[in-house]
């Protein structure tokens, strides 16, 4: 029996202004995964972690995906797969995007690669509709594909990857869970003109200073007029971490995916670091347990690290 041995990073999807369509992949934290092919058609599902999910195929991300898998190529074989996850559900780390991901990675990889990186993806979103409703690729596709990328659009699916600028990403994940599908539901349906154009301003800025390695037009590119100022009322001392990481030197940064982490880019590793002990500390100050990495952005995605 084929198995292996996957590497599945953290993501930070809509880097501020790109909702829905842009996304990073980070070094930590991350989730291992083991997959390999059974003789019979079962697809079975363990987690060696505390966060109780569930294990029945048609209620867990990782399952889902290898279903839809084995239904479009109308496979004989099922998959046993064993998830040990490090990305905390509803941290906003792309979580559930690790394990569609992952499980649509390691699917190509025991069928002997015969899907390319989109037909992963396009399977992966399957994982993400179970788990918050909506189809995105904004956390999938960097896991996928390593780096920065674009999602242009998901029908069809175009997903173009982007330059990796060399940037320090510190990420504070708050013990507090806020849900991707409570925080989308709280977003207004409608954005008035003038903020619209505001913000495609701010998303071809920030394109173009990831394309062009533009480290100050990547700073001043990242702000959000319309999905920040909802979501981060769900966050605790959003507004001063955020103030207060700008202050002590970082390029910008805000809200990862649906929250609650936040995280800040900084060109230097000095910088990252102050920014972690002073976003650890405004927790601490508040009796708020919080995790904080500090990571360059990850040009690899998914890593394969037993074949056997």
């Amino acid at each position: 029996m084929k198995k292996i041995k996957l590497k599945v990073p953290a993501t930070v999807a809509n880097l501020v202004c790109g909702f829905d369509i842009l996304g990073m992949a980070i070094y930590e934290p991350y989730d291992e995964m083991e997959l390999a092919l059974t003789d019979s058609p079962e697809i079975i599902i363990r987690h060696e972690d505390p966060f109780g999910l569930p294990e029945d195929p048609l209620k867990n991300v990782a399952g889902i995906v290898l279903l839809k898998i084995q239904e479009h190529l109308q496979l004989s074989t099922g998959f046993e797969v064993t998830i040990r996850k490090h990305i905390k559900p509803g941290s906003g780390l792309g979580s559930s995007a690790a394990s569609a991901a992952g499980a649509a990675f390691g699917a190509n990889i025991l069928l002997e690669n015969i899907l390319s990186k989109n037909e992963m993806i396009h399977f992966a979103m399957f994982g993400e509709e179970l788990a918050s409703g909506v189809r995105h690729a904004d956390n999938i596709a960097p896991c996928i594909y390593g780096g920065i990328t674009l999602v242009k659009s998901t029908v069809p699916l175009d997903i173009i990857p982007l330059n990796t600028p060399d940037l320090f990403v510190t990420a504070v994940h708050p013990q507090v869970e806020v849900k991707t599908s409570d925080s989308r539901q709280i977003l207004k349906k409608t954005v008035s003109l003038k903020s619209a154009v505001e913000q495609w301003g701010n998303i071809a800025g920030l394109v173009a200073g990831i394309q062009k390695n533009d480290i100050p037009l990547i700073g001043r590119s990242l702000n959000d007029v319309i999905i920040e100022p909802i979501r981060s009322i769900l966050i605790p001392q959003f507004d001063e971490i955020k103030s207060k990481s700008l202050q002590s030197g970082a390029l910008g940064g805000g809200i990862s995916g649906s929250g609650p982490s936040i995280f800040m880019l900084s060109e230097k590793k000095e910088t990252a670091e102050k920014i972690a002990r002073l976003m650890k500390s405004i927790y601490d100050n508040i009796d708020i347990e919080s995790y904080v990495y500090i990571s360059k952005i990850n040009p690899k995605g998914i890593e394969l690290i037993e074949n056997k």
